[in-house]
């Protein structure tokens, strides 16, 4: 695999940034991740991290070179997040649980697949056209698509991970990638500034590194003081190189070798426990922290 990667995240007017991203990959595959930490929840910085964690800590043991069912591995690896975030929240006796979006992809064969949960954005564009936009969890979304009228809560979810109810997901492709096609994994802060075709113009104009970064400051510019975080991971597909984005070849990373912008090691470790359970076992679970939360907050004056 040849890609050139840039990545880009800003405050914004917020107190702090609470978007995370990371990449990562083997000599034959590649996962992409970003994820959206919930304001009005507590620690939606530390769901989103632990969110990438799982999923990378899950890419470095499955994919030896490829993963077997790339969309098995990503709903897996969303619902185990899920699962862990929710536990992190029982164990530290929280009467809220932190809460996150997730966006994620994986590229094999020249494939792409992908997984989002939330209002968090996967893009393919390919020309000056978006052969894939993935659709939110959102009532902005339902609105329009069931009725085409204007939203009444625009920012309103209908999913997201370490909600107390198993999270709704949607798998995309497989798309067959083409040199020159560009990838953007994007949170709310971006796209909910700049519509569809000003994202899919801008992404395609110039090197990859000045058009993410053009995208995100004009996104910045336009919100002003009511400016979310603003966050962009992007991926040109075995294009050019351009003068300031990352340059990656797998050609001459050895079998069995993994690359991770998280330390992958320490996910591996920190989600073991969660790697193995079924579906049962993960709804009991679920319940009992539930059931542990309600006995904590029943104890506060």
């Amino acid at each position: 695999m040849k890609f050139s990667v840039h990545q880009n995240s800003q405050q914004g007017a917020r107190e702090r940034n609470e978007d995370r991203m990371a990449y990562c990959y083997t000599r034959q595959s590649c996962l992409l991740m970003l994820a959206d930490g919930m304001g009005g929840h507590p620690e939606g910085a530390t769901a989103a991290h632990l969110a990438l964690q799982v999923l990378s800590g899950r890419f470095q043991k499955l994919a030896q070179p490829l993963l077997r069912q790339v969309p098995a591995f990503l709903s897996d690896g969303l619902l185990h997040a899920h699962h862990h975030i929710i536990r992190y929240a029982a164990d530290k006796g929280m009467l809220d649980t932190p809460r996150t979006t997730l966006v994620a992809a994986v590229i094999e064969r020249n494939q792409l697949y992908g997984i989002h949960c939330g209002d968090s954005r996967l893009y393919v564009v390919r020309g000056n056209g978006a052969v894939l936009r993935t659709r939110d969890h959102s009532m902005l979304e339902r609105q329009k698509t069931a009725a085409g009228l204007p939203p009444a809560n625009r920012n309103l979810l209908l999913s997201c991970l370490g909600s107390p109810s198993v999270p709704v997901f949607d798998l995309s492709g497989p798309i067959e990638l083409r040199s020159g096609d560009r990838i953007l994994l994007c949170s709310d802060g971006l796209w909910s500034v700049l519509n569809d075709g000003e994202l899919v113009r801008g992404l395609g104009q110039g090197p990859l590194d000045e058009a993410v970064d053009r995208l995100v400051d004009e996104a910045l510019r336009r919100a002003g003081s009511r400016s979310d975080n603003v966050s962009a991971l992007a991926v040109d597909w075995e294009a050019q190189d351009d003068f300031r984005t990352t340059r990656v070849s797998t050609e001459a990373l050895p079998e069995g070798v993994f690359s991770s912008t998280l330390d992958a090691n320490a996910a591996q470790q920190a989600s073991e426990s969660v790697w193995d359970m079924d579906d049962e076992t993960i709804e009991r679970t679920i319940a009992e922290i539930n059931e542990a939360i309600r006995r904590t907050a029943a104890r506060k004056p």
